[in-house]
């Protein structure tokens, strides 16, 4: 009889003691937990040590792909599914996991999100694609990119699947941790550009945030979940407009800004 195929879920944290718990709960299914934290000045690490994780420490800020890359070095199973420490996994979602990893397939397989903002789930709002999240360990090489990091497979024409159900996902709390949050990935965004060599500025960033607030909250329904939804929406338009602003005004400080 062949080996039962297991299953890694390989989460990255920062300062997450409000959502680590559920995080890891919903998670509970697999064969290995594994936390790489960042840093936390919180009780992230102690959180999640409590209920079972294994918990390794590198606060050696070098970018999101370094992060995934210690996590894919310290997964021990044949799958890993990459998961936020703002997201959980929802029961219906679980048995997919289950299902696809028993079927041994050598597949990619994406995400969709269900949205919960400011108190709010946004389910009537069309998600906004989906994301690479599981892959057979002996195909995924690595991991590239400042920020929205690139798997680098072994087969880059691997297949892929998208799962039925969706992650929910718990990203924008309040108003004020959404402006930290734009604050972070406008300058991210801002400088995986610049080493692209593009350029920024004001015309550019209100044509790109214009493009985005029209896309999210007409064409993806974001008008169709209240105030939540509008401030949603919103909050993504400023960081396109941001990141362009910064390309422009900020250029000289971006590569520094991503090494803490």
């Amino acid at each position: 009889m062949s080996k039962k195929p297991t299953l890694c879920i390989a989460i990255l944290t920062l300062n997450e003691e409000r959502r680590i718990a559920q995080c890891i709960q919903s998670a509970h299914f697999a064969d290995q937990i594994v936390v790489v934290d960042s840093g936390s000045k919180d009780d992230t690490v102690a959180i999640a040590q409590s209920m079972g994780a294994k918990v390794h420490s590198h606060p050696d800020w070098q970018g999101f792909a370094e992060q995934r890359n210690r996590l894919i070095q310290h997964c021990n199973a044949d799958y890993i599914f990459f998961l936020d420490a703002d997201e959980q996994i929802p029961a219906e979602l679980a048995t997919e996991i289950i299902e696809a990893v028993q079927s041994q397939a050598q597949l990619t397989w994406e995400v969709l999100w269900n949205q919960v903002a400011y108190g709010k789930a946004l389910t009537l709002m069309k998600s906004t694609g989906g994301v690479q999240r599981m892959f057979p360990m002996a195909n995924l090489l690595r991991f590239e990119g400042l920020v929205h990091e690139k798997a680098i497979l072994q087969n880059p024409q691997t297949p892929v699947r998208k799962f039925k159900h969706r992650l929910w996902h718990y990203s924008r709390e309040t108003v004020y941790g959404s402006l930290q949050k734009l604050a972070q990935y406008a300058q991210l965004g801002a400088a995986k550009r610049a080493e692209k060599g593009k350029s920024g500025g004001v015309l550019r960033g209100f044509a790109s945030a214009l493009n985005s607030f029209i896309q999210l909250y007409i064409f993806r329904r974001g008008f169709l979940c209240g105030a939540e939804g509008f401030l949603f929406c919103f909050f993504i338009a400023l960081e396109c407009f941001f990141r362009y602003a910064m390309l422009k005004y900020d250029r000289e400080y971006l590569t520094a800004s991503v090494k803490r």
